[in-house]
């Protein structure tokens, strides 16, 4: 019973170490109600999971996943263009709709000191207070990187140097045989600083470099120029007076507004003309994104009612590259928000628990623009060339062929064991897209299922 309800499956705890082991658990059966298809939809996972920690210097993380699954028709479109699960890797397809796929964690972090760690990981990263990150989010798939963290008083600095997979841009010998040779690579830099100016107000700075490891040039691999955790990442980007590399610059800032209640933004700029900028005439390369939201807790004096509100937008062609194999993506998604660009998208969520019991509901409005038939680029396909963009001038979000998303989930959960949160759940998702000049799409799966995993997937795209 203890092992059920209270502790994890494998549990030592040393006076300088300390083990655990569990199996995860994901197991849902769902019914599609809206969708002409009615498809039954499901999802078999076996995991598991396992942490160690020696004295107070080194900690140790892993995770692995064995699925299956068959999901509602408009993740498995997503499934089947891009070959990917979202945030997960590589899908197989079988017969029947059904997928197949694999996913693993593991971090392996040393504290030299109160000050200083260093991190080796294959995981992600998320920079910022909202569910999405315009800067670096945590909904592509896992990669490689080394992760030094520094903390002097009111100041914490972090340095990320990552190793990327492109599987939009596989490696070919020069005779372009055809041969198995991977998928393609790129490197990327991102460098956040973060200063707590008082109690109430947080302010930090965020640079980051994407490059391929091979363009038409021929190979460049790992460039050390990138390599010093000091230096910063323009000033060494604009000394190569031809630069091939993506940048970024942003800024992440939160103010505490109430005893329970936070306010946070977020700006990220890539190209900036202040003529054309302040000109007002949707100069295409002028490229930022943007985030504002508020969240807080025990709201309305009721304990354990939390809640966030957020809006995110981007400009057309914000996180495109002349060249995709060094655009802000990372395994064929976006590196920042799932929807990639061209974008403005408001939501809500909310979380309520009790005792064991927890409920959480979410909402979700986006209005997005989506290249023509014709593969015409207008700015939200990330994968797209910055230099085949038709306008100039004359640029707006939305622009292309208009879509409205509505996006809502609710759910209702029995936590069994919150040492890996293995819960009983019910859940309710439904989703309609309206296409200007096509068919709506329309979704409404209901589902049930055992559940154990503190891991974030996005669906609501």
């Amino acid at each position: 019973m203890r092992k059920l309800f209270n502790e994890h499956l494998v549990e030592v705890n040393k006076e300088d170490h300390t083990f655990y082991l569990d199996f995860l658990p994901d197991f849902q059966i769902g019914s599609e109600l809206i969708d002409s298809e009615k498809r039954t939809t499901w999802l078999n996972t076996r995991g598991l999971q396992a942490g160690l920690t020696i004295k107070d210097k080194f900690t140790f993380y892993a995770n692995f996943f064995e699925n299956q699954g068959v999901f509602p028709n408009y993740l498995d479109d997503y499934m089947n263009v891009n070959e990917v699960v979202p945030g997960q890797g590589t899908v197989e397809n079988l017969s029947n709709h059904k997928k197949d796929w694999m996913y693993t964690t593991a971090s392996l972090t040393y504290d030299f000191s109160d000050y200083f760690q260093v991190t080796l990981a294959y995981d992600k990263n998320h920079i910022g207070d909202g569910y999405r990150s315009m800067l670096l989010s945590d909904f592509s798939s896992n990669y490689t990187h080394l992760k030094f963290t520094g903390n002097i008083g009111n100041v914490q600095y972090t340095s990320i140097w990552a190793y990327m997979l492109d599987p939009k841009n596989p490696r070919r010998d020069s005779l372009n045989s055809g041969g198995r040779f991977g998928d393609g690579v790129k490197w990327g830099a991102f460098q956040y600083l973060d200063y707590n100016v008082n109690n109430r107000l947080s302010v930090g700075l965020f640079q980051s470099v994407i490059w391929s490891n091979a363009n038409q040039a021929g190979h460049r691999g790992f460039d050390f120029n990138y390599v010093h955790p000091g230096a910063l990442l323009r000033p060494v980007e604009s000394t190569n007076s031809t630069s091939p590399d993506k940048m970024f610059m942003g800024l992440n800032a939160k103010y505490k507004v109430l005893k329970n209640a936070t306010a946070y933004g977020q700006f990220l700029l890539g190209e900036f003309t202040a003529k054309e900028f302040f000109g007002g005439n949707g100069y295409a390369h002028n490229k930022w994104g943007a985030q504002l939201g508020v969240r807080g807790y025990d709201a309305f004096g009721v304990r354990n009612l939390n809640f966030l509100a957020e809006y995110n937008l981007a400009r057309p062609y914000t996180y495109q590259h002349f060249v995709s194999i060094s655009n802000y993506s990372n395994h064929g998604e976006p590196l920042a928000h799932p929807r990639g660009a061209n974008f403005h998208e408001v939501l809500g969520i909310a979380n309520y628990s009790w005792n064991r019991f927890d409920f959480s509901l979410q909402g979700v409005y986006s209005r997005f623009g989506t290249d023509p038939a014709d593969g015409t680029n207008m700015g939200g396909d990330i994968f797209q060339s910055y230099s085949t963009l038709p306008n100039l001038h004359g640029n707006s979000i939305g622009q292309g062929v208009e879509n409205n998303l509505y996006y809502a989930d609710a759910k209702a959960a029995y936590v069994l064991n919150p040492k890996y949160n293995l819960r009983f759940e019910v859940g309710y998702t439904q989703r309609y897209r309206y296409i200007e000049d096509q068919a709506a799409q329309r979704s409404g799966v209901i589902s049930v299922g055992l559940r154990s995993s503190f891991r974030n997937f996005y669906g609501d795209m």
